[in-house]
């Protein structure tokens, strides 16, 4: 591995620590006695979050970056079908009576 690719590695890997460690601030539960209450607002923080941090694992720790570009895009379509189908799905049950 070069120099500039084990730097575009480290700095992946900062960036997904980061976003792990805000996921788990916007958790509304991970303090000493809170309830735990849905919010749609985090929710759709966290799966965008969680959509970013899927690309980069893709892209940097599965060499999807350097593949062809009809794989690079048939990555980012299901990632985005994938994450858009989870927030639909969470979406639909939080908008139903009951």
């Amino acid at each position: 591995m070069t120099t500039t690719a084990a730097r575009a590695t480290t700095y992946a890997w900062i960036v997904l620590s980061a976003i792990t460690i805000v996921s788990w601030w916007l958790a509304p539960g991970h303090t000493r006695g809170a309830a735990a209450v849905a919010s749609v607002p985090i929710t759709v923080a966290v799966v965008l979050l969680a959509f970013i941090k899927g690309r980069i694992i893709i892209q940097y720790f599965m060499e999807v970056r350097t593949a062809p570009r009809w794989l690079k895009l048939f990555t980012d379509v299901w990632l985005t079908v994938l994450w858009v189908s989870v927030l639909a799905i969470y979406l639909y049950g939080t908008l139903l009576p009951g």
